[in-house]
């Protein structure tokens, strides 16, 4: 590494203040200890601020879009105005529809339902399942994960060539792996897709939370991001872009909301016009507080300003490297090169140790939170873990005892909340298991790597 951790300002950013900050968990070895969460990859804690946010409006709660009342108005104004907030973060065109889903893979679901007939998909085989298994009734052309950037736009580059030009065809790509945190060159994949006469959806889920992502700048068609990954609260996503594909289609859910008029036939039937907004996607009461939340956010880190929060975890993540370098059993996962640009996510392997054990071991020993498994990015981690792709594994733990070889990894992940501590801790942590060992016993149980309460 060429940045040594002594030498790091840590005056750049003070963490944000999330949600858990302060919480304290149990220890199997005695006493307790202030939860370390660097699982953020996951679910990022809650911005204190969004909270505040949350717990100020929630009084005010009222039905949107169909209420009279001053609440309902009031909440109709926060509902909207969340989305302008939204559509601002992302940098969105003019003419684009921001529609709030519940997730990003609901937001990629939606746009997978929303492909004209005939439409061809090309995803690269390293995406996340929520951009890899969408797309079920389209002709779908997987690509092979690729060593570099150049290679990227290469394997595109051909792929896009090969088709027929007169079919449409849209491209999926991430922006920042779950897996490896490294940025995939977004704009370049989609210079490549529009030369060949094609539409690109970025995978925000991983970017967003940590870059800046202008829908503009990029030049992408959609972006989709979650909330829960946006430090808000579970259960809220975006979809966001054309609007044309979207209003050609037919509603994502049919119901209240999605109708802009509905009348009976003679025939007894009915016939119904549809929204050709975003209200044509979003059918039922809408989560007003989850995409209120979501704005809520969006201004926060806008606020604290992208430019710190990117600097402070730029060192977080070389004091993470720089101490997995220090320790020769561990191998820290990697498509396109340790000098690769990275986003606060890295996974790895210790030799001699079952993932599941280590990250157990992290938890109940030293008050850790990590992941560990296959991340939903199935082909991805059997690519990096040299492994046979048709080896069976499972999103979180294999049945595999401790000690015993498992097709999984472990995945360390951070933020804007993460205080030092926490990362000096992990460091500390991972070096005095692979020195010493696990202090503790443990067993599997229902594919899980616990402690054994019998030790």
């Amino acid at each position: 590494m060429s940045v040594s951790t002594a030498a790091l300002d840590r005056s750049v950013c003070t963490p944000l203040p999330v949600l858990g900050r302060d919480v304290t968990v149990p220890l199997v070895t005695g006493g307790e200890v202030t939860y370390a969460a660097l699982d953020y990859a996951a679910s990022a804690p809650a911005l204190q601020r969004v909270w505040d946010d949350v717990a100020a409006y929630a009084p005010y709660y009222g039905s949107v879009h169909r209420g009279a009342g001053y609440l309902s108005q009031l909440s109709t104004d926060l509902f909207e105005n969340a989305r302008a907030t939204v559509a601002e973060f992302l940098d969105c065109r003019a003419d684009d529809q921001l529609v709030f889903t519940r997730s990003t893979t609901d937001s990629l679901n939606l746009l997978a339902a929303a492909l004209p007939a005939e439409c061809q998909v090309f995803v690269f085989e390293t995406e996340h399942h929520a951009s890899l298994l969408p797309w079920r009734d389209a002709r779908v052309t997987y690509l092979d994960a690729p060593r570099t950037h150049r290679e990227a736009v290469e394997t595109l580059e051909r792929a896009l060539a090969d088709r027929d030009p007169r079919d449409l065809a849209l491209v999926c790509v991430t922006g920042a792996s779950n897996v490896t945190g490294e940025l995939w060159p977004v704009r370049e994949l989609a210079a490549v897709a529009h030369a060949h006469g094609a539409r690109i959806v970025l995978d925000a889920a991983q970017l967003a939370p940590h870059h800046p992502v202008s829908v503009q700048d990029l030049d992408v068609d959609w972006v989709a991001f979650s909330g829960h990954k946006l430090y808000a609260p579970f259960g809220s996503g975006v979809l966001a872009g054309r609007a044309d594909w979207l209003r050609a289609a037919e509603p994502y859910l049919a119901g209240g909301g999605a109708s802009r008029k509905v009348t009976r036939r003679t025939d007894g039937g009915v016939d119904v016009e549809w929204h050709d907004t975003a209200a044509r996607h979003e059918a039922g009461s809408p989560n007003v507080i989850g995409a209120y939340s979501i704005a809520s956010a969006c201004k926060a880190l806008t606020e604290a300003g992208f430019d710190s929060l990117v600097a402070r975890e730029q060192q977080l993540i070389a004091q993470v490297r720089e101490g997995l370098a220090d320790v020769p059993e561990v191998r820290v996962l990697s498509l396109f090169g340790d000098d690769a640009p990275r986003v606060g996510v890295l996974s790895f392997v210790v030799d001699g140790w079952n993932s599941s054990h280590f990250a157990a071991a992290l938890s109940a020993e030293y008050g850790i939170g990590v992941r560990d498994g296959l991340f939903c990015a199935h082909p991805l981690v059997r690519t990096l873990l040299g492994s046979d792709p048709q080896t069976q594994g499972e999103c979180g733990a294999p049945e595999a005892a401790p000690g015993e070889k498992s097709l999984n990894a472990i995945r360390v992940s951070f933020g804007a909340g993460t205080p030092d501590e926490h990362v000096e801790r992990f460091v500390t942590a991972v070096k005095e298991l692979v020195r010493d060992g696990a202090q503790w016993n443990y067993r599997t149980e229902e594919g899980r790597c616990v402690p054994d309460a019998s030790a």
